[in-house]
């Protein structure tokens, strides 16, 4: 018996949709860029920030899972390929958040100036 053929057409408008509408919500906030998330600090940054690294993740997320097709694979499989990846880029993260903080205090607080 022959495996018949399936279109997949439906399923890449469907994630090519919800990617867009995430990219399309990030590029939203980052024009608007409401005081009211701006404004709020959570963890030594703003909301709007912490908004704009769930929103990348949850792409990136999502880029794995249909793209590299993960969707079909054991658990454990998924969770080895993401779980690093979502690890690593949390760490990022918090690294630059962390250096550009004290980066700002530095010129705040001292004779330095902003020269860019």
């Amino acid at each position: 018996m022959g495996h018949a053929h399936e279109s997949n057409t439906k399923k890449i408008w469907t994630v090519f949709a919800a990617l867009s509408l995430v990219t399309i919500v990030e590029v939203a906030l980052g024009i608007a860029k409401p005081d009211s998330l701006h404004r709020v600090n959570l963890i030594n940054t703003s909301l709007l920030n912490w908004i704009f690294i769930i929103l990348t993740i949850v792409k990136a997320y999502g880029i794995m899972w249909y793209f590299m097709h993960l969707e079909g694979e054991k658990k454990s499989l998924r969770w080895s390929i993401v779980a690093p990846l979502v690890f690593l880029i949390l760490y990022l993260c918090f690294i630059v958040l962390v250096e550009a903080d004290y980066i700002f205090e530095v010129f705040k607080h001292s004779h330095y100036k902003w020269i860019f």
